[in-house]
């Protein structure tokens, strides 16, 4: 997810004040571009970036890049509606019992008090609970396969698995519990970023797509969850890159542009979202045919657009923005055929038209 054309996303492991996955390019800004490969990156709402220290209390860092899970400035979850015995644990909390060695067979069972770890949802079929059961074994299996190419890695690796251990016993006991899905979810892509680029097993692929599949079912039981959709759209974006200028390439870039829709449907202010979004439509122009992509690429100018009416100084949105332009002039040239260029590089120096000030702000929220 390094790859300069396409920013990098970010998610988030905790509840707490937890980062998520937003994308953005990492590599030094060259001239305009039309090669995709050369563009930017997906940013995902910030994921932690995990380190245990030796002699000292191990912490989160949070990794502010476009790449992680939507911003923790943006608008709060919703307040999770379980009882405080069923809570789900926050990083730092696993991090620290992780660190004090409060686990029994590494960590596989927590010690401590067993009565707060008791299902307290009960279903009569047993169905439910029994289907889930099956897809942690699934997830588990593929995180645990998961090797980090050095000590950094593993050690990473290491907190990753402890946490996906505690988030699948608390939906086994609440199959309800949006928030842990969503943190689980989290640990599951973050995981899929720690499978070297030529590892074969496990398959960084279908760890993305468990992690989609928490993001499905975190979104079902909490419909406002916009850092969920976020992610989510991060994850399936990833999945898009793996697959080239294929025709599944192009359903799964559509997927990815229909949930940061989504997102910013449920959290306007995020200017990240708008710009990953921008950059998935550009992404999907190139594989669309001919007569669809010009459209496509409008659409993707004025998410760039909009980002940068959100947050002025937004470097890489800014940088995105001057590539799809490039990449129209030079489609136009090669062509021959008359385009909207003009209209589109004029459009940059005026003020934001109504119809924008719609695609960003929703209504009955002031316009900026």
């Amino acid at each position: 997810m390094s790859d300069s054309s396409t920013p990098a996303a970010e998610p988030q492991l905790a509840k707490e004040e937890a980062p998520l996955p937003h994308v953005e390019s990492t590599g030094p800004e060259p001239r305009p571009n039309t090669e995709r490969e050369s563009a930017t990156e997906l940013e995902p709402v910030a994921v932690a970036d995990l380190e245990v220290e030796e002699g000292t209390e191990a912490e989160i860092q949070s990794n502010v890049t476009e790449k992680s899970p939507v911003a923790s400035q943006q608008a709060a979850r919703p307040e999770l509606k379980k009882d405080e015995g069923d809570r789900t644990f926050t990083m730092r909390e696993l991090l620290t019992e992780l660190k004090d060695g409060d686990t029994s067979e590494g960590g596989n069972r927590p010690s401590g008090n067993s009565e707060a770890l008791t299902p307290f949802i009960q279903d009569n079929s047993g169905q439910r609970q029994a289907h889930y059961h099956e897809q942690n074994d699934i997830a588990m299996d593929l995180i645990n396969s998961v090797k980090g190419v050095d000590e950094e890695g593993r050690s990473r690796q290491r907190i990753l698995t402890f946490a996906a251990k505690r988030y699948a016993s608390a939906i086994e006991r609440n199959p309800d519990n949006y928030d842990a899905l969503y943190n689980w979810a989290l640990v599951l892509q973050e995981s899929a970023d720690n499978v070297p680029s030529d590892s074969i097993s496990p398959s960084k692929d279908a760890l993305l797509e468990e992690a989609c599949k928490k993001y499905d079912e975190a979104t079902r039981l909490c419909p406002a969850l916009h850092d969920a959709y976020y992610n989510w759209a991060i994850a399936i974006s990833d999945r898009a890159k793996m697959r080239g200028r294929t025709n599944e390439a192009e359903e799964l870039w559509k997927q990815a542009s229909k949930n940061y829709e989504k997102a910013v449907q449920l959290n306007w202010n995020s200017p990240q979202a708008l710009n990953n979004w921008g950059l998935a439509l550009q992404e999907l122009s190139a594989i669309v045919p001919v007569r669809e992509k010009q459209r496509i690429v409008k659409s993707a100018i004025s998410k760039f657009r909009s980002a940068i009416q959100l947050q002025y100084d937004f470097h890489r949105a800014i940088y995105n923005l001057g590539t799809v332009l490039y990449g129209l002039a030079e489609d136009t040239s090669r062509t021959g055929e008359p385009s909207n260029v003009k209209d589109a590089l004029e459009s940059e120096f005026s003020p934001m038209s109504s119809k924008d000030k719609d695609q960003v702000y929703p209504a009955g929220l002031p316009n900026k």
